[in-house]
């Protein structure tokens, strides 16, 4: 095997229902806290399932100036507060101490569903009131590549910015595609990873109407989210965000970066059959 890049993964940027960043979140496995319970987003009463893992304490004021939260729809506003968790938790500030220029670095974010519930909510207000009621933003809010397009502005990086879309793979993917390029000398560095907003009627809808979703444990949703149980009966939807922050290990080893992890291989296939 012929010598390659070493990929360190340097700093991880955490916003879900169990908590946000990595503290909030490590205390909630620890605490075996499920955070799945009857949905409030909407009224569920109309579908089988009726439960779902939503983030209930992110206020955008945290993590952006209120000019950039009005602008921002939820999806890139949960991309842009993990993408800068992720970056604080790795000590990186491009081009400084070290670190790689911010033309070397890129922004890989995969989401399956983008800002579908932001265009579901304009979608009702044009139907209601008509175009003039529509948010200005809306062509460049609802779109996968949202998210990592604002991340990049805001954190001023100026290497490549790819969003995928690969139903449950897409953050997989956009980690691998990271790691690709680090490997291939494209870049140095990478913030990459998942964020899913997907909590509205009609989203949510979409996969009960397959019956994709649990519905055995309405009365009882701490219960609904057991993948590996034998009487699973559906996934639970849920939103949040998770990036990580890549980095080649020289360049990583520089700036005097302690790695959480080594990231080893990726692999893409479609040789799925029944």
């Amino acid at each position: 095997m012929t010598d390659r890049r070493r990929v360190w993964v340097t700093g991880l940027g955490l916003l879900t229902a169990v908590g946000t960043g990595l503290p909030a979140f490590r205390a909630g496995l620890r605490a075996a806290r499920s955070p799945v319970r009857r949905i409030d987003r909407f009224d569920p009463s109309a579908f089988r399932s009726q439960v779902a893992a939503q983030v209930d304490d992110f206020d955008p004021l945290d993590h952006m100036d209120a000019r950039a939260a009005r602008q921002l729809d939820r999806f890139s506003q949960f991309g842009l507060a993990a993408g800068r968790l992720a970056l604080a938790d790795a000590g990186l500030v491009p081009g400084e101490g070290g670190s790689a220029d911010r033309e070397r670095i890129g922004i890989y974010l995969g989401s399956a569903l983008g800002g579908i519930a932001y265009a579901e909510a304009q979608h009702e207000r044009y139907l209601e009131r008509g175009i003039r009621a529509v948010a200005p933003n809306l062509a460049l809010a609802v779109f996968g590549g949202a998210a990592p397009a604002n991340l990049g502005i805001a954190l001023d990086v100026r290497g490549p910015i790819l969003s995928t879309a690969n139903s449950c793979a897409s953050g997989a993917v956009a980690i691998g595609e990271a790691l690709q390029a680090i490997r291939g000398g494209e870049i140095d560095a990478a913030v990459a990873g998942g964020v899913e907003v997907p909590l509205s009627p009609l989203a949510f809808g979409a996969f009960d109407i397959i019956r994709a979703l649990s519905s055995g444990s309405n009365d009882a949703p701490e219960r609904a989210a057991r993948p590996f149980d034998d009487h699973r009966d559906g996934f639970v939807m849920g939103e949040g965000a998770a990036l990580l922050v890549l980095e080649a290990a020289e360049i990583a080893d520089r700036r005097g970066a302690a790695p959480y992890a080594e990231l080893l291989g990726y692999g893409a296939t479609s040789d799925v059959h029944f």
